[in-house]
């Protein structure tokens, strides 16, 4: 069984849907304190893998261990250190942004006072004060995914796991994130998020793991993953090879 030292342990993970093996033997230890990346192209296993990471998915096959405690064994004891943003996960768009920040609180176990106080804070932080009143079903992709996070954070996890946390999401907003996230990790919380921008991960990631037809390809510390290059290379080397790509010469215009 892992320490408590490992934040997230996954062992074993497997998943398939139907012909396509999504997830296919996936090992990993993310360490607590860590600003971890996971990285690949679409359909690699990344949603897959963290929905099973966060118990939102049943694995055919694996373990999953929240600071050494077996996710699917004693859920009870392992959620709570968890905060969750999904990739597209539907939510009860009929209440506010208050209201569904308030809702995620109280459905932690957390006292109603606690949970006014930080839902204030956290709209605060995240500039969200118009969307408190205002219905979930009527906001912007960037305005329901800084909500999400909200929710992912009102009841003080562990671990925050989050899937593409900045997609959507305008730059001053984007900062903002970026350092309630920072100062999360420097206090000793956890991050795993996965993204697609190369740069954003270089810039806060300490550990990267890069995910391939379901297996992790390569993983590390982020200067021993991108070696002499920088990440992308890196990522394109392992993926794909774009000088595979064919040659569009007709939409040349001269």
């Amino acid at each position: 069984m892992p320490s408590d030292a490992t934040a997230l342990a996954l062992r074993g993970l497997r998943k398939r849907f139907g012909k396509t093996q999504a997830v296919d033997g996936i090992d990993l230890d993310i360490p607590a304190g860590s600003f971890y990346g996971m990285l690949g192209p679409n359909g690699a296993g990344k949603t897959t893998t963290l929905s099973i990471a966060t118990g939102l998915l049943t694995p055919d096959a694996g373990q999953v261990f929240v600071h050494g405690v077996d996710l699917w064994q004693h859920p009870e004891q392992a959620k709570p250190m968890l905060g969750v943003l999904p990739d597209g996960l539907r939510t009860f768009d009929r209440l506010t942004g208050g209201e569904l920040i308030s809702y995620a609180g109280v459905l932690r176990g957390l006292d109603p006072e606690v949970v006014r106080s930080r839902r204030d804070d956290l709209l605060a932080a995240l500039d969200l004060g118009t969307a408190a009143g205002t219905l979930v079903a009527d906001f912007s992709a960037g305005m329901a995914k800084k909500v999400g996070l909200a929710c992912a954070l009102v009841h003080a996890p562990k671990v925050l796991v989050l899937d593409e946390p900045f997609e959507a999401v305008d730059p001053v907003s984007g900062a903002a994130i970026r350092s309630i996230l920072q100062a999360f990790v420097n206090s000793g919380g956890t991050v795993v998020m996965s993204s697609h921008v190369m740069a954003l991960v270089e810039r806060l990631c300490d550990r990267v793991a890069i995910v391939g037809a379901g297996r992790i390809l390569a993983e590390g510390a982020l200067n021993d993953v991108r070696g002499a290059g920088d990440l992308e290379a890196r990522f394109v080397q392992l993926v794909g090879d774009v000088g595979e790509q064919r040659d569009l010469w007709w939409l040349r215009q001269s």
